[in-house]
């Protein structure tokens, strides 16, 4: 029978989140993770096989932690407040002063070696899933009438996304959550009427 973890999964996948997130995948070292979540090495490769399988387990528990938010985007009760959401609710996560800077699913994979060409693809792809769920809530609205006919929610949804990742990007750089509030509502002046 295998021995119950002697810390909690949760907390040491935040304490590495952090790391990760600041350091990017690349940056972070085994000797920084294992100091940040109070763990040693055996115990990390022994609960996640690897650092790679911390860094898979950390961007699950990332999008769990986003997850509500995600669900409270989706639930506008416009295709614009959906948009509006998206960008404003961006704006407050991402300059919240107990999170780190930016996105994780930016800073993440800024930089990798040549041994982790996968980290990348892989941000990518989860980076995504926001202009898929826009795209079919987009989609959604036009169907509803809530968009005009000729409206392309797949153009929307990468409009929105394309702004939102522009966000990410400058509060990585340090951009003040007013300069990136007024980014946004220069995007959404692009908003179909």
């Amino acid at each position: 029978m295998a021995r119950p973890r002697a810390f909690d999964e949760g907390d040491v996948l935040d304490r590495a989140m952090d790391v990760f997130w600041r350091q990017g995948y690349e940056g972070a070292s085994m000797t920084e993770l294992t100091k940040a979540m109070g763990i040693n090495s055996p115990s990390v490769y022994v609960a996640f096989g690897s650092k790679r399988g911390l860094f898979d387990a950390v961007l699950e528990r990332y999008r769990t932690r986003r997850a509500a938010h995600a669900a409270w985007l989706l639930a506008g009760a416009t295709a614009r407040e959906v948009a509006q959401r998206t960008l404003f609710g961006a704006v407050e996560w991402l300059t919240d002063s107990n999170e780190p800077r930016g996105c994780l699913l930016i800073q993440g994979g800024l930089s990798v070696g040549r041994d982790t060409p996968d980290i990348p693809v892989e941000l990518a792809k989860r980076r995504g899933n926001l202009e898929l769920i826009l795209k079919k809530r987009f989609e959604r609205a036009k169907a509803e009438g809530d968009l005009a006919p000729s409206a392309d929610p797949a153009a929307l949804a990468r409009y929105i996304q394309i702004v939102f990742l522009g966000l990410c990007v400058q509060a990585g750089a340090g951009a003040t959550r007013a300069e990136l509030r007024e980014a946004a509502e220069r995007a959404l002046l692009g908003w179909p009427a």
